[in-house]
Order: structure tokens, then sequence, then C-alpha cells
């Protein structure tokens, strides 16, 4: 080793030398835990828990009185109105029974929040902050997925959806689905008369799921129904005329005629032979009988002239159309007759000509119906029947098949969700 080597390295073993014998005779410094240092230390202050509590609008109660229910002074409930009414809320037409949140730093201290809920979806939010109350209306999101529905009818569409579609469109929203589907076919099938045993439907149907559970009905994409052997779909396919619904081969499901002359209700009685309830004997009833409410609106089934609009013994308040292709159809046993329907008007598919009532030979509220060909009854499933409107245009004829043929894959698949949800903050319940 060489000279230079050695004279550095005799600093360095006295440096560790030295720091050797200072750990061994410093005094070790005593165990404290964090719990003694807090202890010691200054208290912590608690922390502040708001106070929450919910009030609900009562009937008849305005704004300013649930708010001094909720202990604010009329000072400060005035100028929550004013925030409100300047966040586009309307405080003289709020739903009794609206759940108002309250909540306070602490309990008897005034209100620092106010939450108005003023729909599923809807929220007014209340601050209290330096300037004075602040109002910010929220929307809360759906989710939005794709399920398909599939049912077999045995007593009516009603019974085949409760047993079907109650698990994914509970309550209310399911009946909601059976009116949408006979809306979309009402041109082709009369749900209260053309569904046998054992028939059967598929619904390929969008269903928005709000904050609190509720459940709405969205588009049905796809549908299809299995009549006595027979299929007949429906495709939602929007062109450049707008969205419509087309069959399988490409035809509008919109014809000439109406299957019905109410939207879908129970019908009560067949066309054919039946005991007249207050004639009391068999009869041929040349028509057909659709149970409904007092009240409820009767339709045109298709474009027409008012040949008569009157009353016709035992139809009681009758009306009679007369059609371009020599159809007449009658509806009889009326309460009352639509505006502006009198002999020589025109009235045109769909419009309102009269009211569900009891006139003439009636026990209970219904509409007799009839349709005439060359003078003489006809049945109404024979003669409305439609093989279907015009067809797609063939500038979109691929479009349409394309769609057709995805749709119709997703409609095959088991029941239940096929597109998963999805957050959609623009649908607002109304």
């Amino acid at each position: 080793m060489k000279k230079g080597s050695g004279v550095r390295a005799i600093p360095y073993a006295v440096v560790a030398l030295l720091v050797v014998v200072a750990l061994r005779y410093t005094p070790e410094l005593p165990v404290r835990h964090a719990a003694d240092v807090l202890q010691q230390g200054e208290p912590l202050a608690p922390r502040a828990r708001p106070w929450s509590r919910v009030e609900t609008l009562n009937r008849g109660e305005t704004l300013i009185g649930l708010l001094r229910r909720a202990g604010v002074s009329d000072q400060s409930a005035r100028e929550v109105v004013r925030a409100a009414t300047a966040s586009a809320v309307n405080t003289r037409y709020l739903r009794a029974g609206m759940p108002v949140d309250v909540t306070s730093d602490s309990a008897g201290q005034s209100p620092r929040e106010l939450v108005f809920h003023l729909g599923i979806d809807r929220l007014l939010r209340m601050t209290y902050t330096a300037a004075g109350w602040i109002g910010n209306e929220e929307r809360l999101p759906w989710k939005t997925d794709t399920v398909v529905v599939r049912g077999t009818i045995h007593a009516n569409l009603y019974q085949a959806m409760d047993s079907s579609a109650a698990g994914f469109f509970p309550g209310h929203a399911k009946d909601e689905l059976a009116w949408a589907l006979a809306d979309i076919f009402e041109y082709r099938v009369d749900m209260s008369r053309d569904l046998q045993d054992g028939d059967g439907f598929h619904a390929l149907v969008e269903r928005a799921v709000g904050p609190e559970g509720i459940t709405k009905v969205g588009k049905i994409l796809a549908a299809s129904f299995s009549l006595s052997g027979s299929n007949l779909s429906a495709i939602r396919f929007e062109g450049r005329n707008g969205t419509e619904y087309y069959d399988s081969t490409g035809k509008s499901l919109r014809a000439a005629f109406l299957r019905a002359p109410l939207e879908f209700r129970r019908i009560s009685s067949t066309f054919g032979l039946r005991f007249h309830p207050v004639l009391g004997r068999w009869k041929q009833h040349k028509g057909t009988d659709y149970a409904a409410s007092s009240g409820t609106p009767v339709r045109a089934v298709g474009n027409a002239v008012v040949a008569r609009a009157g009353w016709s013994n035992g139809y009681g308040n009758l009306i009679e159309l007369r059609h371009p292709n020599g159809f007449v159809t009658r509806y009889g046993h009326l309460r009352a007759f639509g505006r502006g329907v009198r002999t020589g008007a025109r009235v045109s598919i769909g419009q309102t000509v009269g009211y569900v009532g009891m006139t003439g030979l009636a026990t209970g509220p219904h509409l007799h119906f009839e349709v005439l060909v060359g003078g003489v009854q006809r049945d109404s499933r024979v003669a409305l029947k439609s093989i279907g409107g015009d067809p797609i245009g063939r500038g979109e004829r691929d479009a349409f098949e394309s769609r057709r043929g995805t749709l119709l894959a997703m409609m095959t698949e088991n029941a239940g969700v096929v597109r998963l949800a999805q957050v959609d903050r623009s649908l607002v319940t109304h």
C-alpha cells in the first residue's frame, strides 16, 4: 500500500470510532405513543355533523308554510322563493307530497341547504351562501338498455305481459308495453279479438330505469306476433320520410283501415250467434260489441264521410260512415257524438267520432260496431283485413334489409338484456 493511502485512512477510522462511542453512551429516548402525544397537546375540536330531515309539502300548503315548518325565517323563506323562481321553478304549482330535504349544521339551527324533489329525475338544490340563497336545478341520469321480451297468449295480451314482462317492466310499465304493441299493430291485428290461445309475441324494447327505480318503456325496435301459425313482424326504420314500422317484406304497417274502433280494450262478444241481453232470445248478432267504460272515445276506422249521425231505435245514438272504397261502418249505443260530427262532414282515420254509451237496447256501456260491404253486414275481422301499406322506397331498401337483419337477430336472443345499460341524462319524465 502506498504511503499516501495510509495517511488518508487514519481520519476515517477516528470518525468511525467516535460514532460508535456516541451510540453506546447516549441514553435512549422514551417511547411515546400517538395517544400520549394527543393527550399532552391541545384537544381536537369535534367535527360538526350535519343534521338532516325530510319535510313534505301538504295539500293546499304554500311553499312559505313548508319552509316555516322547516325552521326557515320568513325573510329567508321569501328569499328561497325568489331564488327558486329565478331557477325557472313555478312555486305556485309544486305538487302535494313533494319531499324536501332540509340540512342544518346542527339541530335547532337554520337550514343551510334545501333540496326540492320536483320529479323522479329532477331536483332543485337551494344553498345558503354569504350572498344569500342560490338555486341550482339538477337532472338525475337514467340508465337505458335494450331487452328482449317474449310471451305466450292464453287469455289476452295483458295476461301474457304479466307472466313474461313483469321482471323487466314492473308495475304499470308492462301495461304500457302492451298498449305500445297494440298501437304498432293496430292496422293488422285487433288485440281484443285476433289473438288465440297459444299465440305468442317477441319484442325488442329499449328500457329506461330512473334514479328511484322507476321504469319506462322506450322505443320498440322490433316485434313479432305468431298468430295461428303465421308470423307478422314490425321493424322500426327511420327513413327519409320519418320513422315508421314495416313488416318483414318492407311494407308499411299503415293501411286504409284500423282493425278496431277503440284503442286496445277488452271485447265482450264476438261476431256470430249470441243471446241478446235485452230481447231475451237468440238472434244473429250482426256486428261486434266492445266493452268499455262510458265516455271512452270511439274512432273512425278509416277516412270517410258521415252518412248519418242521430238516433236509430235499438242502436240508440248511431253514426254511419261511408268510406271511399264503398265500405260502410256503424257505431251504436253512443253516449254522445264527437265535435263537428254531423251528416255530410268528413272525418279522418283515427278521429274521435263519438263516445261509448248505453243508449238504445243496451244493458251496459259498450260500443256496437258493424262493417257493411255492398249493403250486407260482414265480419269486420275479415272485411278490414289488410296486407299492408306502401312499400319502402328502392333507395332505402338495402339500409332497411340491413336494419331488419340486425334487429331480428337480436330479437331471437333469450329473454333478458341484450344491450348493456348506458347513462342517459337527456331523458326527462313529465
